[in-house]
């Protein structure tokens, strides 16, 4: 899903940014408006989404600092929905966040066309081009997180074999696990692999010493740690590339309108403000790209 670099500090104990996150029919949306006054690469836009006004975007709420809701259990606020609402500045509309499971957005955005866009800390690899384009805005890699004290001396993953260890399916961490599965096995040892829906689920089995270990993005990982006496980060970062902004392969317009806003932000230092207010600086892009994940 979701992938190195930055820290973070922030409001509402993720002990368990708990079950935030529902399915897109009957969960709570966020507005992200765009500035009428000047959005100055609206005529980018395609005309019917110019005339609409507004894009929904697909978004796993439970991610801090990258979405999440707020104590009010309702506005999703993080480094997305801020990102959501500069660029609709930038383009004039408005990008509405709904929420969703994390591995049906693909689906919602492709064949049901629920969505318009993704904005769920999703990394852009090979593997999801084949079925949509990404606007690239921001570095991230996947870190191991256990339990408080480590009990099980996890130092990386090769010490995950023989063991269990959970995940939230549908994920970048979910192919780095299967991964070192087949890795395990060549080595005549098993690994069993927990999947849920949400990390927060998967943190559970963490905390009860159900698994060794859960694996999540830095940001995401470094921000529980920090606000859990239960959990922490070990090891080094694993496979660090770009998080993306999901579009439909047909949409080249909306696509590259999206990657110019972006740019427009990163030139005036809008960008750079934003990661600075979640404190994950270290995460930042020069460039706005397309696809540039591996």
């Amino acid at each position: 899903m979701r992938a190195p670099l930055r820290l973070l500090p922030l409001v509402a104990a993720v002990a368990l940014v708990v079950s935030g996150c529902g399915s897109s029919t009957d969960s709570p949306t966020v507005n992200a408006p765009g500035s009428s006054a000047a959005a100055p690469l609206a005529s980018l836009l395609p005309q019917a989404i110019r005339d609409r006004g507004t894009l929904v975007v697909g978004s796993d709420v439970a991610y801090p600092p990258v979405e999440f809701f707020d104590t009010d259990g309702k506005t999703v606020i993080g480094l997305d929905p801020d990102l959501g609402k500069a660029l609709g500045a930038q383009l004039g509309i408005t990008l509405k966040f709904q929420n969703a499971t994390f591995d049906g957005l693909i689906t919602s955005l492709t064949k049901s066309k629920r969505i318009d866009l993704i904005m769920s800390a999703m990394s852009d690899n090979k593997k999801r081009q084949q079925e949509i384009d990404f606007v690239d805005y921001f570095l991230a890699g996947t870190s191991i997180i256990v339990k408080k004290g480590n009990p099980d001396n996890i130092k990386g993953l090769d010490d995950f074999c023989g063991k269990t260890i959970a995940i939230q399916r549908g994920t970048t961490q979910d192919d780095v696990a299967t991964a070192q599965l087949a890795t395990c096995k060549k080595r005549g040892k098993d690994l069993k692999i927990l999947k849920f829906d949400r990390d927060t689920e998967a943190l559970l089995q963490v905390r009860q010493g159900r698994a060794v270990a859960d694996m999540n993005d830095f940001p995401v990982a470094a921000y529980t740690a920090s606000k859990s006496s239960d959990y922490e980060v070990v090891g080094t970062q694993i496979a660090a590339g770009p998080y993306g902004i999901g579009v439909r392969k047909e949409d080249t317009q909306l696509r590259d309108a999206l990657k110019q806003a972006l740019q427009a932000l990163i030139d005036n230092g809008e960008y750079a403000k934003i990661l600075q207010k979640w404190n994950v600086t270290a995460g930042a892009l020069k460039t706005a790209t397309v696809n540039a994940g591996t």
